[in-house]
């Protein structure tokens, strides 16, 4: 499926700082393919459900998904330590989301977004979920694929505004404004649905 990377002349200097990652990075740098899968195992659900919210298409999440990870065995010597090696990975899902939602840029709805209860919650309570997150996915639906990069990096990969603003290519002002905007427009979208206090 993959062929084995060039070989690098030593390892860029972050890689004894960034922990688990950066160790398989090196080792996928010397061309060994246990640690690559190691590396997509870990990094599938994440990748995935950021390419899905972003996207809002199911169907080309695990095309991104397999072009992003491609690229991160194609060219690990790429990473230049001067961020956390999530940092690099998910700057490249983004750069490949983008590319992959130029191909396909009429608006479609992602029916598979869902909030599922932690708990079991009662049938009624079930359907109140269900409400909600067919909303919130309708809300991120309406929000541009920056903001909807931002509050998923945000929100569900626990990245700061400097890490976003890195994996976005842009200044921490403009992710700071992009997540203000989708925030007021997400509460404006969800408020009825959640109650006053939303």
């Amino acid at each position: 499926m993959f062929r084995k990377p060039h070989a690098v002349a030593g390892n860029p200097t972050g890689f004894a700082r960034s922990g688990e990652d950066g160790e398989l990075l090196r080792r996928v740098c010397d061309g060994e393919l246990r640690a690559f899968e190691a590396l997509y195992r870990a990094y599938h659900p994440r990748l995935t459900r950021f390419i899905r919210t972003v996207t809002q298409r199911s169907q080309i999440a695990e095309e991104v998904l397999n072009d992003t990870m491609f690229a991160v065995w194609a060219k690990p010597q790429a990473y230049n330590g001067a961020s956390k090696v999530s940092t690099w990975i998910f700057a490249i899902a983004y750069r490949k989301t983008l590319k992959a939602l130029r191909k396909w840029d009429e608006p479609v709805a992602d029916d598979s977004l869902e909030i599922r209860p932690s708990l079991e919650p009662d049938p009624e309570q079930q359907v109140s979920d269900r409400q909600v997150g067919e909303e919130l996915a309708r809300a991120m639906g309406e929000l541009s694929a920056d903001h909807r990069s931002v509050i998923s990096l945000a929100c569900f990969d626990a990245f700061n505004y400097r890490e976003i603003a890195e994996i976005m290519g842009c200044p921490v002002e403009t992710v700071k404004t992009r997540m203000f905007y989708a925030r007021r427009r997400l509460r404006k979208t969800l408020s009825p649905h959640l109650g006053a206090d939303a």
